[in-house]
């Protein structure tokens, strides 16, 4: 089976490994650990009333919906492939653009998935509006989106590197 661009997850191996461990210890521990908590739950009687028979059970079910997110991604994903350094904007590029052309006003971004956002680094992805529209550009295009507020921006792009953390 093939899969387009769109559908791959570039991450470097720390990001995978640590991704990785995540599942690992929610697939493993963490499940046996909120199982104990439902059984300790149940235990207290009546479950129509047991306010922490039910906060288990939402535990658990944003616990596996978290497991097939990991799995899912982890399953597309390229591990260490950097993406060629060829000024196409395009997953695992850290990409500068300059809003409505004013090159005083730009945005350097990492061009990955949510779950690769960090704190120190801005971080969108390919599916979001700004992603998808400057996706697949050269440097020196020009890409347009639609802002929340059903209004259109327009931006320059002025550099796409591959990213190396």
């Amino acid at each position: 089976m093939t899969q387009t661009r769109e559908n791959v997850t570039w991450l470097t191996q720390g990001a995978y490994n640590q991704l990785k461990a995540e599942l690992d210890h929610l697939s493993g521990p963490a499940r046996t650990e909120i199982s104990k908590k439902i059984e300790a739950a149940r235990e207290e009687g009546d479950l129509r009333e047991n306010g922490g028979y039910h906060a288990a059970k939402e535990e658990q079910g944003k616990q596996e919906l978290r497991v097939r997110q990991l799995t899912q991604l982890l399953e597309n994903a390229k591990v260490g492939e950097a993406p060629a350094d060829n000024g196409i904007v395009e997953p695992g590029m850290m990409v500068t653009i300059a809003f409505d052309g004013d090159e005083d006003d730009t945005l350097s971004f990492l061009m990955a998935s949510r779950e690769y956002a960090s704190t120190e680094i801005e971080t969108y992805s390919p599916q979001s509006p700004l992603g998808s529209a400057v996706n697949g550009k050269k440097v020196g295009q020009d890409a347009e989106y639609e802002l929340p507020n059903g209004k259109k921006a327009s931006v320059k792009i002025l550099a796409a590197k591959p990213y190396t953390d």
